[in-house]
């Protein structure tokens, strides 16, 4: 859903909206007040020359709610916002849209705690996955995991380069037992069956090709040296907002 706030009608002309609060010498609204929208959207909180600026709240209709900074009649600032399906944006803001640093947690308890910019995860930022306690650590660009970054596990972690949120060439895995796999991952498109559209969606495929194991012991126990798959979340794991 769209967190950007509904069109305030300032004119009184209009007859639209209810307005209880201080006003500026011009008639408009300033300082503190509350404005019902036509819409039945609610806010509460600071004006300036007619717009919502400084601190306030404001109620959706359909349960969302923002708490924070406003500039200009725009989220624009510190504020925090929650959104109707129980997930939540604690950060920075600049024009309406998600930037800077913020923490989003998600509704399946997932949070992302890092760089956004343009409403998207950008830059460096950590994702943890609630179910697993796993979590990747890295660079992020327009909301994928890119270029450098690790995926933390229990007893091991994943270290290496990373393509539109995949694992991609050279990497290593490193277990607590103090030993690394090094090896390197090959990205493939495999085309699944045709949707009920038409469309033919595909499902890409790693390979993880292993070189060599360094460290004070070989490495045995479970220890995949034919090749394989590993066990890496995909995608789809990490919800997209």
């Amino acid at each position: 859903m769209s967190d950007v706030g509904s069109d305030e009608f300032d004119d009184e002309r209009s007859k639209l909206g209810e307005y209880e609060g201080d006003r500026n010498e011009a008639g408009e609204r300033h300082g503190v007040g509350k404005a019902v929208l036509p819409n039945g959207d609610i806010y509460q909180g600071q004006y300036e020359n007619g717009r919502r600026h400084g601190q306030g709240t404001y109620h959706f209709k359909n349960g969302a709610r923002y708490v924070g900074d406003y500039y200009q009649n725009m989220k624009h600032g510190q504020g925090t916002f929650y959104y109707p399906d129980g997930s939540k944006y604690e950060g920075s803001w600049v024009e309406d849209l998600r930037q800077d640093h913020g923490v989003y947690t998600y509704p399946n308890g997932d949070t992302y705690d890092g760089e956004w910019l343009k409403h998207m995860r950008h830059g460096q930022g950590i994702y943890h996955y609630h179910e697993t306690g796993s979590k990747y650590k890295g660079s992020w660009v327009n909301g994928k995991m890119e270029s450098a970054g690790e995926y933390i596990h229990s007893n091991h972690r994943y270290k290496g380069n990373f393509v539109n949120s995949y694992p991609n060439g050279l990497g290593k895995y490193v277990f607590d037992i103090g030993c690394e796999q090094h090896g390197e991952y090959h990205q493939s498109e495999q085309d699944r069956a045709e949707g009920e559209w038409g469309e033919v969606a595909s499902n890409t495929i790693l390979k993880w090709i292993p070189k060599c194991v360094t460290g004070p012991t070989l490495w045995t126990a479970g220890s995949d040296t034919s090749g394989g798959e590993k066990e890496i979340p995909s995608a789809e794991d990490v919800t997209e907002n």
